[in-house]
C-alpha cells in the first residue's frame, strides 16, 4: 500500500521505516528541512535501538522516502498517518496546534481517490470528529479558490472521499522497533468498514507474525472500536501504568520505613495472575514525553466534564515526591550537601533512549543545585553526542571514572544494562567516600558492599 507519514518524531519515523520494511511504499512527511536532509542521508535523526539500520536498509530498497512537500505526500499516500507532537500546556490539556494545521494541509491538498486519514497523534478525547472538520475546512479552503467570484461554497458542496481513524500507538522508547513488529494488540477506532478494511490490509503482515521475534504466536488481536473509545484506550493504558508505578513507589516507601524489602515484596504481589510483575519496579518515579503527558491530558479532560480524577491526581502527587527521595536519602548519608560533589550515572528518563524529556534527573540536578552540591554526570548518550538543554550547571563526563573522581556520592538515575559491569571497584578509589544511591534498585548490592560501598536502595 502507499503510505504517507506525517511528522518524524519518535513515533512517525518509527511507523514509517517499520512500514516500509513490511514491504509497504512510504512517504514521510516533515517541516523541518534540515532533519529531511539528514534523514535523505540515511541518518536518523533520533536514538532508537535498530532503527537507523532499517531505515538505511528501506532507503536503499526504494522503499521510505523523506520530504518537506505536504501535497506531495497527501497525492501519495492511501493512508495517512498524522504522527505530528501534541506537548503538554501548562494547564495540562494538550496544544493540538500541530495536528490541526496537518489536518488543514491535508484538506487543502486532497484530491480524487478515496482516503484514510489516521490519528497516530495522541489526541484529546473526541478529536476524530474534530480532525474531520478541520480536514474539510482545509477543503472548502482550497475550493474556494478554485471557484468563480460571487460563487457560495456550502458544507454541502465539500468534495472530499476520506475518513478518519484513530489509531494509538503503545511504542515504548528504546523498544520502538520491537514494539512495532511485536505489538500486545492493534487498536483501530472508526465506524467507517471501508476504512477498518484498509487499516487491516495495513496491519496484516504483522498481525499474522510474520515480522516477529516468535513467528509461531497467536496473531494479533485487533480491537476495533469507535473513535473516542479508541483515544481513551490510549490515555487509560498510560495512566494505569503510571498509576502502577506510583503505587510500588508508595509500597517502597513504607518498607524503607518497616524494614521490609519492596524488591520482594514486588514480586510476591507480581506473582498474582491479576496483577502481573511489569511495572512494579521501585525507584525514582517516570518521566518521559508519554506518561506526564498523557495522565495530565486525561485529568484535564475529567475537569472539563465535571470529574474530579482522584486516584490520577495521587498518582502524579507520589511521582513527583518520589522524584526527589534521592536528595532525603542522600540527606541522610552525607547530612549537610552543600560543598559536596555528587555524580549521576545516567541522565535519559529511560536507557536505550537519547530523549531527556521531563527525565528525573533534571528535577534532582535542579535540587541539588539549590542545596550547594557541585553536580557531574555520565550517560553513555548524553556524554557522547553533547546534549546540553537543560545541564547548563552540570559537569558532563566523558566516562564513569570521571565521573566517580572526586566524588561524595553516586547516585544511579538511568538503568542503563552498562552500568551493571562498570568498574566499581576502581571507581571506589577515586571517590571521597564510597556511597551508591540506586534510584532503580538495579545493582548488585552484595558484591557493591564487598567492595566497601555504603550502598542505598529504595524500599530495601
Amino acid at each position: 500500500m502507499r503510505v504517507c507519514v506525517i511528522g518524524t518524531g519518535y513515533v512517525g519515523l518509527v511507523t514509517g521505516v517499520c512500514l516500509a520494511h513490511i514491504g509497504h511504499d512510504v512517504i514521510c512527511v516533515d517541516n523541518n528541512a534540515e532533519k529531511v536532509k539528514l534523514m535523505q542521508s540515511g541518518q536518523s535523526p533520533i536514538f532508537e535501538p535498530g532503527l537507523s539500520e532499517l531505515m538505511k536498509s528501506c532507503i536503499e530498497a526504494g522503499r521510505i522516502e523523506f520530504t518537506t512537500d505536504l501535497g506531495a505526500g497527501v497525492d501519495h499516500g492511501e493512508v495517512l498517518f498524522i504522527a505530528v507532537g501534541t506537548p503538554p500546556l501548562p494547564t495540562g490539556e494538550s496544544d493540538t496546534r500541530y495536528v490541526e494545521a496537518v489536518a488543514r494541509g491535508i484538506g487543502a491538498h486532497l484530491n480524487d481517490g478515496y482516503k484514510v486519514i489516521v490519528n497516530k497523534s495522541t489526541v484529546p478525547i473526541g478529536s476524530g470528529d474534530w480532525v474531520r472538520m478541520i480536514v474539510l475546512d482545509g477543503v472548502g479552503e482550497r475550493q474556494k479558490t478554485l471557484v468563480p467570484a460571487g460563487v457560495e461554497v456550502g458544507a454541502s458542496d465539500l468534495k472530499a472521499d476520506f475518513d478518519v481513524v484513530s489509531n494509538p500507538e503503545f511504542l515504548r522508547e528504546g523498544s520502538a522497533v520491537f514494539d512495532t513488529f511485536n505489538p500486545d494488540r492493534i487498536v483501530l477506532g472508526s465506524n467507517s468498514p471501508r476504512a477498518i478494511a484498509a487499516m487491516k490490509e495495513l496491519y496484516a503482515p504483522i498481525v499474522s507474525r510474520q515480522f516477529a521475534e516468535d513467528k509461531t504466536a497467536p496473531t494479533v488481536p485487533v480491537l476495533v472500536t469507535d473513535l473516542s473509545s479508541a483515544e481513551m484506550v490510549k490515555y487509560a493504558s498510560n495512566a494505569f501504568l503510571a498509576t502502577k508505578i506510583s503505587f510500588i513507589n508508595e509500597v517502597a516507601n513504607i518498607c524503607d520505613r518497616v524494614g521490609a524489602d519492596v524488591t520482594q515484596v514486588a514480586k510476591g504481589i507480581g506473582l498474582d495472575s491479576r496483577i502481573g510483575g511489569k511495572f512494579l519496579q521501585a525507584g525514582i518515579g517516570w518521566g518521559g514525553s508519554c506518561f506526564p503527558k498523557d495522565v495530565a491530558a486525561l485529568i484535564h479532560t475529567a475537569d472539563d466534564y465535571g470529574y474530579e480524577a482522584q486516584l490520577l491526581k495521587s498518582a502524579v502527587s507520589v511521582n513527583q515526591r518520589q522524584r526527589l527521595i534521592v536528595i532525603e536519602k542522600l540527606q541522610q548519608v552525607l547530612k549537610i550537601l552543600k560543598g559536596k560533589t555528587v555524580g549521576l550515572l545516567g541522565l535519559t528518563f529511560k536507557p536505550d533512549t537519547d530523549d531527556m524529556r521531563d527525565a528525573p534527573a533534571l528535577d534532582m540536578i535542579e535540587q541539588l543545585n539549590r542545596l550547594g552540591t557541585k553536580v557531574k554526570a555520565y550517560d553513555p548518550i548524553v556524554s557522547q553526542t553533547g546534549m546540553r538543554h537543560g545541564l547548563s550547571n552540570v559537569i558532563v563526563e566523558t566516562d564513569p571514572e570521571r565521573l566517580a573522581d572526586g566524588c561524595d556520592a553516586l547516585v544511579l538515575v538511568t538503568d542503563w544494562a552498562q552500568f551493571r559491569d562498570l568498574d566499581y571497584a576502581k571507581m571506589s578509589k577515586l571517590m571521597n567516600h564510597p556511597v551508591i544511591i540506586d534510584g532503580r534498585n538495579f545493582l548488585d548490592q552484595e558484591a557493591l558492599e564487598r567492595m566497601g560501598y555504603r550502598f542505598v536502595g529504595i524500599g530495601r
